[in-house]
């Protein structure tokens, strides 16, 4: 796990206002909670803290230097603009080496498994406890040639020395199922529309024969006519 340094300052406005004045020179605010002590607010670099972030992962680990004091700090919350994806705010809880946390670490689904299968993922996360300085940015789990009806399940993800699965050994990661054919998802759809009573127009081949059949019938209609003039001669 990667440990990035970054210097803060202290904050000491608060609300909406001064947070989009934080913002609007290229920082971040952020609180950081932890040890029974009174929250510590910061501001810290845009541009720095979001390179942090994503080289360290969802868990992400900073040294956050507060006015010459070495704070280790733990990515607990990010709050990012959902259009143009700036930092708006972050929460950090502070830890210490050596020191056990609980964090949900990402899994990371690898390889192809056989033909004709549908890989249906369960769940993306696992709870694991390990030490603040030891935590895996991801766990790797490979489906490589799964067959139809496997399943992958948390206990079978491999942990780093030092590391403990918190979450259900039971707990399904990945279903592996047999991938439906074009026939039987327009059976399922149709099924889906009859039981929201949608109904369906009706298609230009059937259109097409209605048609047909009309014209048929305009034939026939002409044929007395035909014999009605031959009688009058």
């Amino acid at each position: 796990m990667s440990e990035d340094k970054i210097k803060a300052e202290h904050r000491t406005e608060f609300g909406k206002g001064a947070a989009r004045r934080i913002r609007r020179a290229d920082k971040v605010p952020a609180v950081i909670y932890g040890h029974g002590n009174e929250p510590i607010h910061v501001t810290l670099p845009g541009h720095e803290t979001m390179m942090a972030i994503k080289h360290g992962g969802a868990n992400a680990l900073l040294h956050i230097d507060i006015d010459g004091t070495e704070q280790l700090a733990l990515t607990k919350q990010i709050q990012s603009d959902p259009i143009k994806g700036f930092l708006e705010h972050i929460d950090f809880v502070a830890v210490r080496k050596g020191e056990k946390v609980t964090v949900d670490v990402p899994v990371h689904v690898v390889g192809e498994p056989a033909a004709e299968t549908l890989v249906v993922t369960e769940n993306t996360t696992v709870s694991v406890e390990a030490e603040a300085t030891n935590i895996p940015e991801s766990l790797e789990l490979s489906i490589e040639a799964a067959e139809v009806g496997s399943q992958f399940l948390a206990s079978q993800l491999v942990l780093p020395s030092g590391a403990t699965l918190l979450s259900d050994d039971d707990l399904l990661i990945v279903n592996v199922t047999h991938a439906p054919t074009a026939e039987e998802v327009e059976a399922e759809l149709e099924e889906a529309e009859a039981d929201a009573g949608i109904e369906r127009d009706e298609s230009e081949e059937d259109a097409e024969g209605g048609d047909s059949d009309d014209s048929g019938d305009g034939e026939t209609e002409g044929e007395p006519a035909g014999e009605g003039s031959d009688s009058e001669e």
